[in-house]
């Protein structure tokens, strides 16, 4: 169970003509589909949430740009281990791959399991997220959908008039998020027809968006005022970590280029560059947008979930904020992309490696993509988001990817100590101190998760063991070779 995989047998495995991959992929390339995972959402609808506070949770007010500095550290710490993890092993497969290599096949297995929850499970949050930024859009042009159409079944039932308008099947009402569907469909077709049109359809809605975000700046900047920044930290250090444990959900997503190593022209170096690149951007802008949106409305009023649209409705500049909501779309848009490129490659370097069966990796003889996978993903993704609450699924996203970013920074720190001599293009500094940092924060941060979402974490991990045990372990090329 805990056997490893040689470095050489994962680079020939990749290697071969079946399962190859096509490299087309640049830093450019690479940076952009970054940037498309992390900017979503969770920037134009959690900054408010985090700032403004909800509940019983205090907000961060206007130290919200200390918040989204402290995240990117953490979130920093662990990119500079996977930036070293992805030159040294430049195969598709991100965590899941590392672990096979350093901690041993149930590890990997573990990992491979626990990634579906924030590549899969994580599509389902955004695409229904997509969905209502697309109502609110379609609203704007005086569009109304009907409401079952758009929701799902925990929301409709708290009103009870959207349940007697809906159609009835067997005296039960249908209740479905369509919108959700159609664009998971959407997504998955375009990832079937090709890596690189797969990056080009990314790469222009990152323009769009980032033209958006600096609409927002540029603009608001005219209108801030600085009394509103006073007091700073209105609700003491705790409520600026509570805010910073928030929009950790807004920098998910850098570790997903990493999928995409083997469709890289040149991953030892293309691949941190673009970790670390994206990242770097991303805070840069969400600092801004921070400042300029506390700024412009006192922080009291951002627990909305359309913040930036509100403070261009709270100038009285409605045409300014429909230019935000449909930047919103295009957002989350390229964030269905992007995390839905990516469960297929970890469905794809597991089947490789013999833990799943072999149809998984096969790859499409015209466009060289894994579509079977991707298919399969489309297919419950979309059934998931068309039922599925959010905020379950966000929660699920969370703790999934804390998790692999714990077991990446310890990889990094037991890799140094067995294989000192391997060549890394890309060294992460000050190991272990930056590794263990990465590991305490993150494991701080899945402290602060309701434990109703530990219970299912649980849940899920035993689910994968049940699975591993009864197959991946003796069908496992590692079990084979060894007969």
């Amino acid at each position: 169970m805990f056997r490893t995989k040689d470095l050489s047998d994962i680079l020939r495995a990749a290697e071969q003509g079946e399962h190859r991959l096509k490299r087309v992929l640049s830093v450019v390339d690479l940076t952009a589909l970054g940037v498309g995972a992390i900017v979503g959402a969770g920037i134009f609808a959690l900054v408010g949430t985090a700032a403004a506070g909800s509940g019983d949770r205090l907000g961060a007010g206007p130290a919200l740009m200390l918040a989204f500095l402290v995240t990117a550290l953490a979130c920093g710490f662990s990119a500079l281990c996977y930036a070293e993890f992805a030159s040294v092993v430049p195969i598709s497969g991100s965590a899941y791959t590392y672990s096979y290599f350093t901690l041993g096949e149930v590890t990997a297995w573990i990992i491979g399991w626990d990634l579906i929850l924030e590549y899969a499970v994580g599509n389902v949050a955004v695409a229904v997220s997509w969905s209502g930024y697309f109502v609110e859009l379609l609203r704007g042009f005086s569009i109304e959908l009907p409401v079952w159409l758009t929701t799902n079944y925990n929301i409709a039932a708290q009103h009870p008039a959207v349940l007697e308008s809906a159609p009835h099947l067997f005296g039960f009402p249908i209740i479905i998020n369509l919108p959700a569907v159609l664009i998971v469909a959407l997504i998955t077709l375009v990832l079937v027809i090709g890596i690189k049109e797969s990056s080009r359809f990314n790469a222009v809605m990152v323009v769009i968006k980032l033209a958006v975000l600096l609409f927002f700046i540029l603009l608001g900047a005219f209108y801030v005022k600085p009394e509103n920044w006073q007091p700073f930290v209105p609700n003491g250090w705790g409520a600026v970590m509570t805010g910073a444990a928030l929009v950790f959900f807004a920098y998910i997503g850098f570790d997903a280029i990493s999928t995409t190593a083997e469709e890289a022209k040149n991953p030892q170096r293309d691949l941190p560059r673009a970790m670390i690149g994206s990242l770097v951007i991303c805070t840069v802008l969400y600092v801004a947008v921070a400042a300029v949106l506390t700024g412009i409305v006192p922080y009291q009023r951002l627990n909305v979930p359309e913040p930036l649209s509100l403070a261009f409705s709270y100038l009285e500049m409605d045409w300014a904020a429909g230019i935000v909501a449909f930047g919103a779309v295009v957002a989350t848009t390229a964030v269905l992309l992007v995390f839905q490129l990516g469960q297929p490659r970890i469905f794809f370097a597991m089947s490789r490696d013999g833990l799943l069966p072999k149809w998984f990796a096969k790859v499409h003889p015209r466009y060289q993509t894994p579509h079977v996978t991707t298919i399969l993903t489309g297919v419950v993704v979309a059934f998931f988001a068309a039922f599925m609450d959010i905020g379950e699924a966000a929660e699920l996203t969370n703790i999934g990817t804390l998790f692999a970013f714990i077991l990446v920074c310890a990889g990094v720190i037991i890799l140094r100590w067995r294989q000192p001599e391997l060549n890394r293009p890309f060294r992460c500094p000050w190991v272990p101190v930056i590794p263990v940092l990465g590991m305490l924060i993150c494991f701080h941060l899945m402290l602060s998760l309701p434990w109703v979402t530990w219970i299912r974490f649980f849940v899920w991990l035993g689910i994968g063991m049940v699975i591993y045990l009864c197959y991946s372990r003796r069908h496992s090329n590692l079990a084979t070779q060894n007969k």
